[in-house]
């Protein structure tokens, strides 16, 4: 069987504009990767309710798992939570346990909760919430969908505790070979390799570094033996 897929929504003006470059994708790629699920795509959309619940709807029908990050602060513009409710059918409202969360949260600060901070208690009806050992105001899954901070040390946070509780399949492996020839010349007999090998992916990447040209050769797999076989073979019909 192959592993489960998963998609990432990032969310936010912020972004497309250039003002904010986004580092949770590749925290998300990394550990998803670790734990045997395929990240298999990812999209950007600005902070606008219809193409946030366009995106939620059609990535969360087509991905075993859908991340997304950003819209869930207490400002006018984090319409995140309300967009992934319509998304998925459900009401959203205030919600006692996570109205908790936050008032323990701002007791202990000294800070009021007032109206724009109990904002980030809205949680849709029947979601699960996800901890937020920072700052306290949660995330949340519903469905088959982890709606999650953009603040990148929270977001690692909420990744930590969602991750363990979904199934995954064989961690994904590689290795790699640098090879300073060119791609041009490279890529009939890695092509050839990566026909006898279907099972496995093959990546050529190209580098110009102090007058040198080549390329790194990355094998990737669930196999382990599978992958140390092909490497052998490239090493052959590639030396370094």
């Amino acid at each position: 069987m192959s592993n489960p897929n998963a998609a990432m929504l990032v969310i936010g003006d912020e972004i497309l504009s250039g003002r904010t470059r986004d580092a949770n994708m590749h925290h998300l790629a990394a550990r998803l990767t670790a734990h045997g699920i395929t990240l298999a795509e990812a999209r950007v959309v600005g902070d606008d309710k219809a193409a946030i619940v366009a995106a939620v709807r059609a990535l969360s029908d087509e991905y075993d798992h859908l991340f997304t990050s950003g819209g869930i602060g207490p400002t006018h513009d984090d319409i995140t939570a309300d967009c992934v409710a319509e998304a998925m059918g459900a009401t959203i409202r205030i919600r006692d346990d996570a109205r908790s969360i936050l008032e323990a949260h701002y007791q202990r600060a000294g800070t009021e909760l007032n109206e724009a901070r109990l904002r980030m208690a809205r949680v849709p009806e029947g979601a699960v919430l996800i901890d937020n050992p920072i700052s306290a105001a949660p995330g949340f899954t519903i469905g088959n969908v982890h709606v999650m901070a953009g603040v990148p040390a929270i977001f690692e946070a909420m990744v930590a505790s969602v991750l363990p509780t979904l199934t995954g399949g064989a961690p994904l492996l590689s290795q790699s070979l640098r090879i300073e020839r060119g791609e041009g010349d490279i890529a009939g007999p890695l092509g050839d390799l990566a026909e006898r090998y279907g099972d496995l992916s093959f990546g050529s990447y190209p580098f110009q570094k102090d007058g040198i040209f080549g390329a790194q050769v990355v094998v990737r797999g669930t196999d382990a033996r599978r992958i140390d076989a092909a490497m052998v073979e490239l090493t052959k019909l590639l030396p370094e």
